[in-house]
């Protein structure tokens, strides 16, 4: 696994859905790509196969998917 990419939440978002963050790191090429590979089980969150496409993502949680490691953290 590559080394954590910081992911951080726009000032005033208290999270992120997952389909988002794929779509916004650039990981898939939309949103509709991203909602099919984590329907396919394919994205870990906190180290578990995650398929809620709009699981929401606080400060602390870490997404998993094609070798990219990214935890999500608040703007400073």
């Amino acid at each position: 696994m590559s080394d954590q990419v910081l992911f951080p939440l726009r000032a005033g978002d208290e999270f992120i859905e997952l389909y988002k963050l794929l779509k916004a790191e650039g990981l898939t090429e939309s949103g509709g790509e991203a909602k099919h590979v984590i329907g396919e089980g394919r994205v870990l969150v906190n180290g578990e196969v995650e398929t809620h496409k709009r699981k929401k993502l606080v400060e602390g949680d870490t997404v998993q998917f094609q070798g990219v490691n990214l935890r999500v953290v608040t703007e400073q």
